[in-house]
Order: C-alpha cells, then structure tokens, then sequence
C-alpha cells in the first residue's frame, strides 16, 4: 500500500452498527445504559475483532457515518454512540415524550392491513411503532415488507387529546407504544 488508507464500506459499516445496536449487542458484548448508549471504544472494539473490513475501524468512521447519513439512525454524545430508533432488545430505550404533527404516516403490507384495522398499530417484535412525518418515507418503509405497501394516516390530535402518548425518534420518524384502531384511516394503496 502507498500509505493511503483503503475505502471503507460505510454502508456495510452502517448496517453491522445498526444490528449490534438496535437487535443483538450481546452478540458483541456491549453493555448498553438506559438511554441505548454504549461507548465507543466498547463498540470499536467489538468491531474490530470480527476482521471483516479491509482496515481498522476508527472512531472518524462512526462520525463519518452519524453526519452523513439521510435517515438519522444513530447519535453520538459524550463518548457513547446509540441507534435513534428500530430497537428490539429486550431493555425498553427510554425516549422523549413529545406532541407529534397532527398527522402521521405508517407504510405497511397488505396482508398486515386487517389486522391493524381491527387491533391498531403494534411495536411486534420492535419496542416501538414507527410513524412517519411524510407519505413518501411511508410508501419507502413499506416498500420492505410489499412492493406495493398500504400507507396509514395516523390522525395523532385526536390521539393526543385521548392520552395516547407520542415519543420523538428523530426529524423524520415519530414513536408510540400503540396506535388503537380509531386513530388510523388508509390513506393509500400504492397500486
């Protein structure tokens, strides 16, 4: 090598944080606080023992990662770096509780749909349910699970007013234990 350092794949990069973080930290041994922070040199050196990118992972990759990233998904503070949303460990991740817009989105499959209708929104096998602020990273969310995904408009006011409780994941993505029926109209059928 002529000194440069190689091209990190940031993408790949990006997904195994994502999983470690958000679904398996025991796989990596990583102790998470109540906030869902672990440290980074905790998680460096996790990652840096499974040898399966071309160079060591600095703590520069995880900034590179947090900064440029479109969807938000981790943060970094005090040292300590965390998912913002997507959790299905078994420890809750507590979350700021917040007013959300007076609507929400939520891309699904059509198969999931009378279901939802009759038993509302569920986390499954997340902590939270997922909320969108716009149809079009609704109909995104949904494309994983139906090329051609159902969007759910979320009436949250009415929720709101009813007690239903709101938690901000990040600028594009809202949480809640549960969406009941009554607040969920279908909106879309991306067909």
């Amino acid at each position: 090598m002529n000194g440069r350092k190689k091209a990190m794949d940031y993408i790949k990069l990006s997904k195994e944080i994502s999983y470690a973080l958000r679904h398996a930290p025991w796989e990596y041994e990583l102790e998470i606080d109540d906030e869902g922070y672990v440290d980074i040199n905790q998680l460096l050196a996790s990652l840096n023992e499974l040898n399966i990118y071309d160079r060591l992972i600095v703590k520069e990759d995880l900034e590179y990662i947090v900064n440029n990233s479109d969807k938000k998904r981790h943060e970094i503070k005090d040292g300590k770096i965390r998912a913002l949303y997507g959790h299905s460990i078994i420890n809750k991740i507590s979350k700021e509780i917040a007013i959300p817009p007076k609507i929400l989105y939520h891309g699904t499959a059509k198969k999931f749909v009378d279901s939802i209708v009759s038993n509302g929104l569920l986390p499954m096998n997340r902590q939270y349910v997922h909320l969108s602020v716009d149809e079009k990273m609704a109909i995104t969310v949904g494309k994983r699970r139906d090329n051609n995904p159902v969007i759910l408009e979320i009436d949250c006011q009415s929720a709101v007013n009813d007690g239903v409780i709101f938690y901000i994941g990040n600028d594009k993505v809202w949480l809640c234990d549960k969406v009941p029926p009554k607040y969920i109209k279908i909106k879309l059928d991306t067909k």
